[in-house]
């Protein structure tokens, strides 16, 4: 499986996200976190400015919702040009429903779990989805450290998908940076949301390549 870098915007300068989106046109997405103060506690941006964002990216589009009642708000996201949408487990009312409608319109369909919510109930949903997020800090904000006690949960996703024989990506957010991403990896996940460690560098399109070099060392 090939490594994939998604450099998360919640790290760049917003009023300056046009020059900042410009700034990771090497790497694969760009990671647009949509915060409703209720699912988590805080507020970023919403769908007016990322449609905005899909039409002046250099890069796909990867929206992750960390709101209440994606059914009724996901699919405007993917109705507004984003390529991948993940939304919440722990918000979705009715998760199959609400990825078959995002595939539909044409986005690919993420499902997203907080640290402590357990992969295994989503296991048999697997085929519905094309791609589960394991986030490696709680959601809400950039720049925490990564939480190691969610690698077994990576390993056992992992693990699921291969034993299905699907072709569903597994995407980490939360920590990550040259310090983890091989033991996420080696877990693993072959999508990497990385904030401060890319809108940090000195050289963000040095940093984006070589944490691609780096994941990509361990991709099964």
């Amino acid at each position: 499986m090939t490594a994939l870098v998604s450099p998360s915007i919640l790290s760049a300068d917003f009023t300056n996200l046009e020059r900042d989106l410009q700034a990771i046109s090497t790497a694969d997405y760009a990671h647009v976190d949509v915060m409703d103060n209720h699912f988590v506690p805080n507020l970023t941006l919403g769908l007016p400015i990322v449609e905005r964002i899909v039409q002046v990216s250099p890069v796909p589009i990867d929206v992750h919702l960390m709101i209440e009642d994606p059914d009724r708000w996901a699919p405007g996201f993917a109705e507004a040009g984003a390529q991948s949408v993940t939304f919440h487990a722990e918000a979705a009312a009715a998760p199959v429903r609400l990825a078959r409608e995002l595939r539909r319109l044409g986005a690919r369909a993420g499902l997203a779990l907080k640290p402590a919510t357990p992969v295994e109930p989503y296991l048999d949903l697997l085929s519905e989805i094309d791609m589960i997020l394991v986030m490696t800090v709680e959601p809400g904000f950039g720049g925490q450290s990564f939480i190691e006690g969610t690698l077994p949960k990576i390993q056992r996703a992992r693990r699921a998908i291969g034993e299905a024989d699907l072709d569903v990506w597994l995407q980490v957010d939360g920590g990550i940076s040259r310090a983890t991403i091989d033991r996420a990896a080696e877990a693993g996940a072959n999508v990497f949301v990385a904030g401060s460690a890319v809108y940090g560098a000195d050289d963000i399109p040095a940093e984006i390549d070589t944490l691609r070099r780096m994941a990509s060392a361990h991709q099964h």
